[in-house]
């Protein structure tokens, strides 16, 4: 008679600690989906139908605009950044990428005088809008995988901003 109640607790020990692991797994899901689309609002810009050479962003919670593009064909993130004057690519990116550098030069940031390394880029693209043989450069001392969009690319585009939204064209 206790082998049968020491398993049927034992079996009911085990239910109750597969529904909270089946609970927890569901949530964390389901909060990483949601943290995800407060960071990058446009995580599917590239499956999005747009007008040829236009692009519309939404801002993100923290008030930038972030959305997925390609260098050289490659998959990464933009962070836009009118500051910057030219894209800046985290060095850990560009090594995956394997960019190859031509030079180096000093750029002036938030936090002083850096030194960072020159490079050429085939195409960069945001949502439909390609631009070729663009200037860039490796940044040794940019943490995470978010490459900064800066003027180099955004000058050959019409900016308009309303409210959340930023409406890109060629």
């Amino acid at each position: 008679m206790q082998d049968s109640d020491s398993s049927r607790r034992f079996m009911a020990h085990l239910m109750t600690y597969g529904f909270w692991l089946v609970l927890l797994a569901g949530m964390t899901v389901y909060f990483g989906g949601v943290l995800d689309k407060k960071h990058n609002p446009n995580q599917h810009l590239a499956t999005q139908s747009n007008q040829a050479g236009e692009v519309v962003l939404k801002r993100n919670a923290y008030g930038h605009y972030v959305a997925p593009g390609l260098i050289n064909n490659t998959p990464v993130v933009f962070m836009l950044d009118t500051g910057a004057t030219s894209i800046s690519i985290p060095k850990a990116v560009a090594d995956r990428m394997h960019l190859n550098p031509r030079g180096s030069s000093q750029v002036s940031t938030a936090n002083g005088s850096i030194t960072v390394h020159n490079v050429r880029l085939d195409s960069v693209s945001l949502g439909s809008i390609t631009l070729n043989d663009m200037r860039a450069h490796i940044n040794p001392y940019m943490e995470g995988e978010t490459v900064l969009l800066g003027m180099s690319f955004m000058q050959h585009l019409e900016m308009i901003q309303k409210g959340d939204t930023l409406r890109l064209k060629l």
